[in-house]
């Protein structure tokens, strides 16, 4: 598959373009020069978690997520939610990493987790060998629940190679060349696809790296997300893709003051778009979900600025040591608080938070007596 940019197709996406490179570079220049910057650039990790979600098909709730992350879940987590804590974890990984770390071979390792880390961690859960006395071997080998016990530590030996696999302390290679019956075990393939090589093709997806590096950032960006859709590297961890967008452009420069929040524009395009046979219908829907990412993002820091102006009126002229100004950087930093994750960030108790809440005038958002949460809407 070539991907190849040509005059014609290039001029068909040169409005969208445009209008994404310009919105993206203001946004850009307003989050880092704004005061409220970083608590923009933690509480788009939230949004776009449940963002990806949402383009996944699966409907997470950002209170719901920002819960789960503080440990305070109200209820059991669903799988939905733990797939966007996963995102969310992830984002905050790569925004923590060098700029290009994450398009790198030990970024992508890291990410996917598919990759052996050293025979040191690889021998952490494999158990050392116990001594046994060989009349007891002989009467365990000869006796009636031989073959059950048999059975049984095949089972555990195979459970624990998946656990190792999925811990990321056994490579899937490794794991296939020690398990050569793995289809007549799996005859339903549940466990894995031996014909789906996701190390092959990522490898392919890489390669079309330096096509993006060649073109403007935003576009290259869009070439990037088109090329993981149609090749589809990862299986469970499909939402990477747009992870992986964002390092690009931070890489290149064109979003350097936070880790810009695709999905969150991703959502708004419509799914024939997104899903069109024509390759530069694909193209101009992701250009313009940049777009309409980067226009989100600027209403998102004006709707922050004005809050962080009326919290300032409240706790100006009070003394210096006063935990009012912390408090507003931490209600600016996520999309809601309570009075449980208040108190544990400022380490008071539960009632000294109520009275601050009160004090800085915030909006309470859940209608309720009891368990309240507020936040800026």
């Amino acid at each position: 598959m070539r991907y190849d940019i040509d005059g014609a197709m290039l001029q068909t996406l040169l409005p969208s373009l445009t209008a994404a490179e310009d919105a993206m570079a203001r946004l850009d220049e307003r989050v880092l020069r704004s005061v409220v910057g970083e608590g923009f650039a933690e509480r788009s990790h939230f949004f776009d978690a449940a963002g990806a979600l949402w383009v996944a098909g699966e409907l997470v709730h950002v209170e719901d997520l920002v819960l789960h992350d503080a440990h305070m879940d109200s209820r059991a987590p669903s799988h939905e939610l733990t797939i966007a804590h996963s995102v969310l974890r992830a984002r905050r990984r790569i925004w923590t990493g060098e700029p290009s770390w994450a398009l790198g071979m030990s970024g992508l390792a890291t990410l996917t987790a598919t990759h052996g880390e050293g025979e040191g961690k690889a021998q952490e859960g494999k158990s050392l060998p116990v001594p046994v006395d060989a009349d007891e071997e002989s009467d365990d080998e000869g006796g009636p629940l031989a073959a059950e016990m048999a059975e049984i530590d095949a089972l555990l030996a195979r459970s624990q190679k998946l656990l190792d696999i999925h811990t990321g302390k056994t490579s899937a290679g490794e794991a296939v060349a020690a398990t050569p019956a793995k289809r007549n075990e799996d005859p339903l393939g549940l466990l894995g696809d031996d014909e789906w090589d996701e190390e092959q093709r990522l490898a392919e997806w890489r390669s079309v790296q330096p096509l993006a590096d060649s073109l403007p950032p935003v576009l290259g960006a869009a070439i990037l997300f088109e090329a993981w859709e149609r090749i589809e590297p990862l299986r469970r961890q499909h939402w990477l893709g747009g992870l992986l967008v964002a390092s690009h452009l931070r890489a290149r420069g064109k979003v350097a003051s936070h880790l810009f929040s695709f999905y969150g524009g991703l959502k708004l395009v419509r799914h024939e778009r997104r899903r069109a046979r024509d390759r530069a219908t694909r193209l101009q829907a992701f250009l313009e979900a940049m777009h309409l990412g980067a226009v989100a993002g600027l209403k998102e820091i004006d709707r922050l600025s004005l809050a962080r102006t009326q919290m300032e009126l409240r706790f100006r002229g009070r003394r210096s040591n006063s935990s009012l100004p912390e408090l507003a950087d931490f209600i600016l930093s996520r999309p809601m608080v309570s009075a449980a994750m208040i108190a544990r960030h400022l380490r008071i108790t539960p009632r000294g938070a109520l009275n601050l809440v009160n004090e800085i005038g915030i909006r309470e958002i859940t209608g309720r007596g009891r368990y309240r949460a507020w936040g800026i809407i």
